[in-house]
């Protein structure tokens, strides 16, 4: 029996299964390589505006601390369980070892609608999330960062919360805060420059030329809004978005900039354009040549990944393809899939830029971050083909595997205690 459960967490023991077969892992080491160090539930309660008090259920998993501090979002989310974190946590450690970075997988999360707050509640829930933590996390033990329904001012309120208790500002206690509170300069752009950076490498191995090349985002949120304006910059013509609110799809190509202003003014793509609106359940499979999902977990199954019709599979967000639509994408071979470890990573790579200025009081100008950021997924992308071509596996199961045998190595040299 295991507390982790959910179709999500059995997503990623199903993947972390098959990466252990494929590089002969002992069974008896198997569980201690997949389940979690540590996983937190905690009581949120706040006072509404209305005078009444609401009770939220919060959660933290840490997975695993061999390399360093854990390090992880913390999402704000309806469909938040304690089985989908500890997936995502697992999710981060396999990410963080392929990236290179001296840090163990976490995520948490509180189960809400941050939409259905207002602002005066939305920082006494974060208040009262951190305060709540405050026992399990640390900047050498478990660093915080922004997920989907929190931003930079949620992150600035942890900090500060934390601070507080401590006596002392301590801004490396949490990435993604706002430049004026110790943040880096490219962090929140982080992630989606990297999809992008990682397109360009997989259009160069599939000769691809972006100039002229059409896109689909699903999701508009921070990753995908970037993602989608930085593909428009290249020269890349994006033709279809969606959010949680609606769908647009244009062959001719939508104006990313004039939707980005619009999404941030109404909090959503909703009532934008009624001539470019469209069915969200067709757009994943709409011909293009790449295609990014940004959104949710699971959102291409094996039906989806048998309609597919574009040449690159990014997957700016975690975990968005099912094992059994891997398994068809394998058996197609037509899609060059960026997976979610390498595509996403570059959020948590400046992340770690963002704790190590803080450490040392140092910071970067914006071009050397993203030089830097560049430099790391240069040698990841490298490290996952070369490892694919190698051992004639899926770049999924090679970058997987670069991330797995890391942890296991590093957890046995340093053994079992006591």
């Amino acid at each position: 029996m295991s507390v982790y459960t959910g179709p999500v967490f059995e997503m990623a023991r199903q993947q972390f299964n098959i990466i252990a077969d494929h590089i002969g892992m002992p069974e008896g080491e198997r569980d201690r390589m997949l389940y979690p160090k540590r996983a937190v539930t905690v009581a949120v309660p706040i006072h509404r505006d209305d005078g009444s008090t609401a009770v939220f259920q919060g959660y933290r998993v840490q997975h695993h601390l061999t390399l360093g501090p854990t390090k992880g979002g913390t999402r704000f989310s309806r469909t938040v369980d304690l089985g989908e974190i500890a997936a995502l946590a697992i999710w981060m450690s396999w990410k963080c070892a392929l990236a290179g970075l001296p840090y163990g997988g976490a995520k948490g999360g509180v189960t809400v609608d941050p939409l259905a707050l207002s602002p005066r509640e939305l920082e006494a829930l974060s208040r009262r999330y951190m305060q709540e933590m405050i026992p399990f996390v640390g900047p050498h033990t478990d660093v915080m960062a922004p997920d989907m329904g929190t931003n930079e001012q949620v992150m600035a309120w942890f900090m500060d919360t934390y601070s507080a208790y401590q006596g002392k500002t301590v801004t490396e206690i949490v990435t993604g805060k706002p430049v004026a509170s110790g943040g880096t300069v490219g962090r929140r752009e982080a992630t989606g420059r990297g999809v992008v950076h990682l397109v360009r490498r997989a259009a160069e191995a599939i000769q691809l030329n972006p100039l002229g090349a059409t896109a689909i985002v699903q999701g508009f949120g921070n990753v995908g809004a970037i993602t989608a304006r930085e593909l428009a910059q290249q020269g890349v013509k994006v033709i279809g978005v969606s959010d949680h609110t609606g769908c647009l799809f244009d062959r001719r190509g939508l104006p990313v900039a004039e939707m980005e202003r619009y999404a941030a003014q109404h909090r959503g793509l909703a009532g934008f354009s009624a001539e470019a609106a469209a069915d969200p359940e067709t757009l994943l499979t709409q011909p293009c040549d790449i295609l990014v999902p940004a959104a949710l977990e699971r959102v291409i199954d094996a039906g989806v990944a048998r309609k597919l019709s574009c040449r690159i599979l990014a997957e700016g967000a975690n975990g968005p393809t099912t094992p059994e639509a891997d398994e068809v994408l394998r058996e197609r071979g037509d899609i060059y899939v960026l997976p979610d470890l390498l595509c996403n990573s570059g959020g948590v790579i400046v992340s770690y830029f963002e704790w190590v200025q803080d450490l040392q009081q140092l910071f970067w100008e914006e071009n050397e971050v993203n030089e830097r950021l560049g430099q790391l997924l240069d040698r990841a992308f490298h490290l996952m083909s070369t490892r694919a071509a190698h051992d004639g596996v899926s770049n999924r199961i090679a970058a997987m595997a670069i991330g797995v045998e890391k942890v296991f190595a590093a957890k046995r040299l340093r053994g079992l205690f006591p």
